[in-house]
């Protein structure tokens, strides 16, 4: 099994010593990095846009900004969350990384050894993920996604959302009596809502495959149409949701 991971540190020497010592180890493939939490979000939000989800992430704790332990409650919220291994100078947090239940726990300096009965702790948690069939566990019935309108909160469930527009760490749901906005990114949110008839197209939208009314290709450019809305389709998405336009084309009677 080979890996694909994310190491991230703000200190560069520190995130350079970690990335020298997984590379070192054989279970471990591509290697991603970050300095900071925002940039891991959208690092990770691009590697499920392009179908490619990061395996792990080894993640410090200390750092500016979101720091490690907030970066680990929102990856915990993912449908299929990576493996969490924090890398830290700091023993006071492991309270933390338990309620957050990361697959382990490092010390600086890391030493190889340690890392490597991280890595094999990992690689099992992976393992255990997938079923005995080689298919992936089915996923949790979505669940809503509570707003607030006017002083109350009320919950806006999957099947009213057209679509959902990225908003930096923000999230905008669409629905077809107006807009709403949720503290999540829009990769945990896709996450969350992936057997919900979701499909993400752009790295800023994802839109129920149900609400599309139009696919619009002219001059090499593709968007659909949902709500009265044109939303452009990231070329690497074009054809899955063609596909996908066309089985469900198929099935409605």
């Amino acid at each position: 099994m080979s890996l694909r991971v994310l190491a991230v540190d703000d200190e560069a020497p520190a995130l350079d010593d970690l990335v020298h010592l997984l590379r070192a180890d054989p279970r471990i493939g591509e290697i991603d990095t970050a300095r900071d939490g925002a940039a891991a979000l959208r690092k990770l939000d691009r590697a499920l846009a392009e179908g490619r989800p990061v395996a792990a992430v080894f993640l410090d704790i200390r750092m500016p900004g979101l720091d490690g332990t907030v970066l680990g409650r929102v990856l915990a919220q993912f449908a299929r969350a990576p493996q969490i291994v924090y890398v830290t100078a700091y023993e006071e947090h492991a309270v933390d990384a338990f309620e957050i239940k990361a697959t382990d726990y490092i010390l600086k300096p890391v030493r190889p050894e340690r890392l490597a009965v991280a890595i094999r702790r990992v690689t099992e948690a992976v393992g255990e993920d997938v079923g005995e069939d080689g298919d992936a566990p089915e996923p949790a019935e979505p669940e809503a996604m509570p707003v607030e309108l006017g002083g109350v909160t009320r919950f806006v469930t999957p099947g009213e959302v057209l679509y959902v527009e990225a908003q930096g760490d923000y999230a905008r749901l669409h629905t077809s009596g107006g807009s709403h906005l949720v503290r999540i990114p829009l990769a945990a949110l896709s996450e969350r809502w992936s057997g919900a008839g979701f499909v993400r197209v752009h790295r800023s939208h994802l839109v129920a495959l149900a609400a599309i009314t139009e696919l619009r290709l002219d001059s090499g450019r593709c968007t659909v149409v949902v709500g009265g809305a044109e939303l452009p389709v990231a070329r690497r998405h074009v054809r899955e949701l063609r596909d996908l336009l066309v089985r469900r084309a198929r099935r409605s009677p």
